[in-house]
């Protein structure tokens, strides 16, 4: 028989391991001994509900324990002393506090326990009674007592409830009883009958009486009833509920649509490509066949359900309750984010095999089939695209008609919000996918390949048509003539600016690019750009005269080849700008990154500075901001929603600036605040940086390291920069001749603390291919060297011993090469006095934005400089200040610059903002502390912005018509369709690049008052009806069969020049008019066009078509380089449905941030075309008749004209 109790000694073990190491209390106590009144002191652990005692505190294995579930804990009074000691010992075990634990049950003795204060012994009693869960078992037993009750309650109610039945059962007797008396009383009342009808027939006039009486009284009721009817129906709740069920039957109607498109798309296309895809020669992959169909066959599945249940209600029309069946609908309805996120990749797929001829041959039976109601296959799989969106609208538009206290208000709302959250994930999956799918449509593009577009963190940012300028020798421009016909033709490249690499191309006649052979992949981080070569440069000596300034330079330094210069030419001023604002913002972003990885993390192998990861709110929602999981330039999640504080707060934060988001911003910024506001907010920032650059940006800004420091110098080992700061803007200091805008950096940091000697000059001068001096030759030129009167005393001596010995540092791999630190030999480190600090050092290396440092720096500066710069722990404050002001002056220019440069309409058409941002400059250029960098980059705004625009040589739609005043105006038959492509091709580009990008924002031309808001666009629209107009009233104006069909011919043979030309807009136009039915219908003009017409036609107007919104044609956009004129309708579809899909605020006044990046994508595509300008010469004859008004004839007149050429057939 077992004598005894088994349990887990190791798993006791581990919880007296836990009890020592985290118990709820732990302490020594006295413990009453089994015998006699003898104590032992012992040190005891509490954890949960099970007491250890140990013989020692350091005891590793309990001497006992106690499980306390279910004990009292109550105070003992002090046993009595056999004998009598002296009186302080007596005294001593007096004071002592005696509690006793009870187990309250049998067979256990009491724990009778002691401790030297009161207060620990009451902590002691405290924390027994909670692990005895006394407290539970309390509530244990009231909850019990209320579960008694509650019995008793229902047992009673049971009782009531059987009375009550006997009280129904006697109640249906007694009905019974008395419908029986009621039976008995009517027949006696029938035998009573004859007697009654005898008096009536006795009484007419009594009986007419009652027969009117009978007749008014219904009368009454039906016109009672029909006001209140009528009352009713007039009634707001009636017409909200009639609205209601129009919108229920409508969705119905769509939903029954949209399921026979899924079933066309499925039984039509899918299953038979499936089949064909098994066959022996099969014309397409069962992979293929996967990539475009996607999951669609489950779609359609879904909402055949779906659609089922709908049908179900209508049946029981006029309850709707459609609620519960949205509640089904939401959990399945993620299956359409794998459709949305790979829409774009299986209509490429379906291109792709389109090629092949078989397949195509196969696809055009299937599209040919009645169903499909001549619609291609790319217009089904287009239809699922809208779902999700149609069904917010749906939701909204129910919602607006379903009063507050409706039974399925609230489901309908949770629906709603539901599936906005979805469309949003969608929305974010869908731009995170679209740059990269756009990177490997232009890796495709390039014959060679590009392994660097594989790179998911390659964000793309502008592409277009530059002209290399061939170089010689140490960089010196060729001779050349801007107008030299070679040039344009051999020197044109097709560039594409990414993130981190900028790439140069040349294109084949297929279309194909090739990337040229040496600098065709250029690293940002081994370049510098240089806007403006110094007339001073024998290299770009003489060329802003040759060029027209129109030509810019990236200085190439490859670690591991010579360096080399890339010349590029721009077609005008603004296009240069554009290209290297983005050049200079890519350049200063990558280098930031890699000089702030080098400052953090010795061994870093991420891209985002540590500060920028450290800063929650950054990445993290809060009231006023939400952010998506797509990463900007400069790796930060982008943002969804913020308030306008929290944008202009982004945009006026130090550590870094992304591209899109500024440009994003700038484009946008009219639809949630004004130009004033945001200057407001960057005069607040130069003037007050202190108090108006948010705290967290601050605070991380001077986030030191002080006692890595103090190793590092004390170990005398690789100096390593230890003092966080925030992020660099622009690094610009270069020795280069050009002193406007060079971007480079080069940190020496002596180790020796004694010779403090910050080195901001370039590399030496064999290896930059823009210097022109020579050591041997001539002693070297200032440089940007700040040095205390130690450096200027030892620099001959210290100077051989640097190069001997020179230490490779550790580095990230983003960081430049010229990016190092050297120690100079036979320097003993001083840990007494500090070498000038990171900090100092980035505030000269961020001295201006993106603009180099002028030849010669005063000695009076450089010591004033190195006396601010010397930074040890008496000077910190003054330090600190001098490093944000620095900062908070460049980011203000930085952010001035891109405005000036790239938005100069806002200051055109603002006159008061164009002043106050002049003072605000004039205000910078009189700061007595300003260095050099910042003073040239504030001159060069305030020449940008102060300067009439000179060289804008562009014609205007005006000039035109007033110089079409000829005294002989050309006819049609005289002119060549050369001449009238080219002319209606620089019309359409003159009318098009009219148009300031704010008349895109808030659908202006929509509106009522659209042709005071949006003038440009009604003009564009109206440009665009007078040409097509022009056509068709000039084919009508024939009346011989002949002429007119050589009218389409030439007009056809113009369209397809318009197209040569990439004036999409100009084969609208025509193809339009060609397609109005006055114009269709002639049968007989028709007959004699040639095949050959016929067949160009059919093609252009499957170029433009608006199949798949316009799929064609922005197919075609993406491959052909600038000049081009869009078809501008296409992107105002788009705007409109960007701005009726969603809103400019959320419900809780957040700017919708993720809007107003779609729009800016939009709006900066447009701008990119209208940037670019033709080189075409005006011809006054062409344009007079093309503007002459009195040749058009207006619909009606020409739908008379062509009824009278040709009549209608008799039926």
């Amino acid at each position: 028989m077992q004598k005894s109790v088994r349990y887990n000694e190791g798993h006791a073990l581990y919880l007296a391991f836990l009890a020592r190491k985290e118990g709820t209390k732990r302490g020594f106590l006295s413990k009453k001994a089994a015998e006699a009144s003898r104590w032992h002191e012992k040190w005891f652990a509490l954890y949960q509900n099970v007491l250890f005692y140990f013989e020692g505190e350091q005891s590793g294995r309990p001497a006992g324990m106690y499980l306390l579930e279910g004990c009292s804990c109550e105070r003992a009074p002090a046993p009595p002393r056999a004998g009598a000691g002296p009186g302080g010992a007596r005294d001593a075990l007096d004071k002592q506090y005696y509690f006793t634990v009870l187990f309250g049950h049998e067979g256990q003795k009491p724990l009778e326990l002691r401790c030297e204060e009161e207060q620990d012994g009451k902590d002691w009693m405290e924390a027994i009674h909670q692990a005895s869960y006394a407290d539970i078992l309390i509530e244990r037993e009231v909850l019990m007592q209320k579960y008694i009750h509650l019995v008793q309650i229902v047992e009673t109610e049971k009782i009531a409830a059987n009375q009550l039945r006997h009280q129904l059962e006697d109640q249906d007797t007694e009905i019974e009883r008395l419908k029986s008396e009621i039976i008995a009383l009517n027949k006696t009342k029938e035998r009573m009958r004859p007697y009654q009808s005898n008096q009536e027939d006795e009484d007419p006039d009594i009986k007419k009486i009652k027969k009117v009486q009978s007749f008014m009284r219904g009368w009454l009721c039906r016109r009672k009833w029909k006001t209140i009817v009528q009352d009713y129906i007039c009634s707001p709740h009636a017409e909200s509920m009639r609205k209601r069920n129009q919108i229920v039957f409508t969705m119905v109607e769509a939903e029954s649509e949209y399921v026979h498109q899924l079933y066309i798309l499925v039984n039509g296309f899918l299953r038979p490509l499936r089949m064909a895809a098994s066959s022996k020669k099969p014309p397409i992959s069962h992979d293929d066949v996967s990539s475009i169909f996607l999951n669609s066959e489950t779609i359609m599945f879904l909402h055949e359900i779906f659609h089922q249940g709908l049908k179900a209600r209508i049946a029981n029309w006029p309850t709707l309750i459609l609620a519960d069946l949205f509640d089904i609908l939401l959990p399945m309805l993620n299956i359409y984010q794998e459709f949305v996120r790979n829409h774009q990749y299986s209509l490429q797929v379906l291109a792709n095999c389109k090629q092949n001829r078989d397949f195509d041959k196969l696809l055009k039976q299937y599209e040919a089939n009645p169903a499909c109601e001549g619609r291609m296959l790319e217009t089904f799989l287009t239809y699922p695209m809208f779902q999700i969106p149609r069904y917010i609208i749906t939701l909204h538009e129910l919602l607006a008609h379903t009063p507050h206290e409706h039974v399925e208000r609230k489901s309908l709302e949770f629906a709603k919000s539901k599936l906005e959250e979805l469309s949003r994930i969608m929305h974010d999956e869908v731009s995170d996918t679209e740059n990269i799918r756009k990177n490997l449509a232009i890796e495709r593009m390039i014959v060679e390949g590009c392994d660097i577009l594989l790179d998911t963190s390659q964000t793309f940012i502008r592409q277009g048509s530059l002209i290399q300028v061939p170089s010689v020798e140490k960089g010196k421009l060729s001779k050349v003539r801007l107008g030299s016909l070679s040039l344009k033709k051999e020197g044109e490249r097709q560039c594409f600016l990414f993130t981190k690499h900028f790439l140069i191309c040349t294109r084949s006649s297929g279309g194909k690019l090739h990337l040229l052979k040496t600098g065709g992949v250029l690293s940002l981080i081994e370049c510098t750009l240089i806007e403006e070569p110094d007339a001073g440069d024998d290299d770009s000596k003489g060329s802003g005269h040759v060029f027209g300034h129109l030509d810019f330079k990236i200085v190439v330094e490859p670690p591991d080849a010579a360096a080399f210069t890339v010349v590029l030419l721009a077609p005008s001023r603004q296009e240069k700008a554009a290209w290297t604002s983005d050049i200079s913002q890519c350049v200063d972003n990558i280098r930031c990154n890699g000089l702030m990885t080098i400052v953090f993390e010795e061994n870093s192998k991420v891209t985002v500075p540590h500060m920028i990861k450290s800063d929650a709110r950054l990445h993290k929602d809060d009231t006023d901001i939400c952010f998506s999981k797509t990463l900007n330039s400069c790796k930060v999640p982008q943002i969804r929603y913020a308030s306008v504080e929290r944008l202009l707060e982004r945009l006026t934060d130090l550590r870094f600036l992304s591209i899109d988001f500024l440009n994003t911003f700038l484009h946008t910024y009219r639809i949630f605040t004004t130009a004033a506001v945001v200057l407001a907010k960057l005069s607040d920032i130069y003037k007050r940086p202190f108090t108006s650059i948010p705290v967290r940006s601050l605070e991380l800004f001077f986030a030191t390291s002080q006692n890595n420091r103090s190793e590092h110098l004390v170990d005398g080992k690789t100096p390593r920069l230890c003092r966080k700061f925030s992020s660099p803007p622009p690094l610009a200091v270069s020795r280069t001749s050009s002193p406007v805008r060079a971007r480079k950096l080069s940190l020496t940091s002596p180790l020796n603390s004694r010779i403090g000697a910050l080195d901001l000059s370039t590399s030496p001068a064999s290896s930059s291919p823009t210097t022109t001096h020579s050591p041997a030759a001539s002693p070297p030129p200032h440089t940007a060297v700040l040095e205390s009167a130690a450096v200027d005393r030892a620099g001959g001596e210290s100077s051989p011993a640097a190069d001997a010995t020179e230490l490779s540092p550790c580095r990230s791999p983003s960081t430049p090469r010229h990016l190092r630190y050297r120690q100079p030999g036979g320097q003993a480190a001083d840990s007494s006095h500090c070498s000038v600090s990171p900090a100092s050092a980035f505030a000269i290396a961020t001295a201006a934005a993106g603009h180099g440092s002028p030849p010669a720096v005063p000695q009076l500066l450089q010591k004033r400089l190195a006396q601010t710069l010397r930074f040890n722990n008496t000077e910190r404050i003054c330090d600190k200040e001098f490093i944000i002001r620095r900062t908070a002056t460049n980011r203000v220019l930085n952010v001035l610059r891109h405005w000036v440069s790239k938005h100069a309409q806002d200051f055109e058409l603002n006159n008061e903002l164009k002043m106050n941002v002049l003072n605000l400059l004039e205000e910078v250029l009189r700061d007595p502390d300003l260095l050099p960098q910042e003073r040239k980059a504030t001159a060069n705004i305030l020449r940008a912005l102060s300067q009439d625009d000179q060289d804008d040589i562009h014609l205007k739609l005006e000039d035109i018509i007033q110089l079409t005043d000829c005294p002989k105006a050309e006819c049609f038959e005289t002119l060549s369709a050369m001449e009238l492509a080219e002319q209606i091709t620089l019309l359409d580009h003159i009318v098009f690049r009219s148009i300031p990008y704010e008349e895109f924002l808030g659908q202006g031309w929509m509106k009522l008052d659209k042709n005071e808001k949006t003038p440009y666009i009604m003009k564009t629209s109206q440009h665009f009806n007078d040409m097509s107009n022009l056509v068709a009233s000039q084919i009508m104006n024939y009346t011989d069969v002949s002429s007119r069909a050589n009218a389409i011919e030439k007009w056809v043979a113009v369209a397809d020049i318009c197209r040569c030309l990439h004036n999409y807009n100009g084969v609208l136009e025509i193809t339009s008019a060609l397609n109005r039915s006055a114009i269709y219908r002639l049968k007989k003009t028709w007959a004699k066009v040639s095949k050959q017409t016929k067949a160009l036609m059919d093609k252009l107007q499957k170029t433009v078509s608006s199949e798949g919104r316009f799929k064609n044609l922005r197919e075609t956009l993406k491959n052909c380089n600038p000049p081009t004129v869009p078809y501008l309708g296409m992107y105002l579809t788009d705007l409109a449905f960007i701005e009726e899909g969603t809103p400019n605020f959320t419900e809780e006044g957040l700017v919708n941030f993720s809007k107003m990046r779609m729009i800016s994508h939009i709006v900066r595509e447009i701008r990119q075309f209208q940037q670019t300008s033709y080189r075409i010469d005006h011809q006054p004859k062409v344009t007079q008749y093309l503007l002459d008004k009195a040749l058009i004839i207006d619909e009606d007149t020409l739908y008379e004209l062509s009824l009278k050429i040709e009549p209608r057939l008799p039926a």
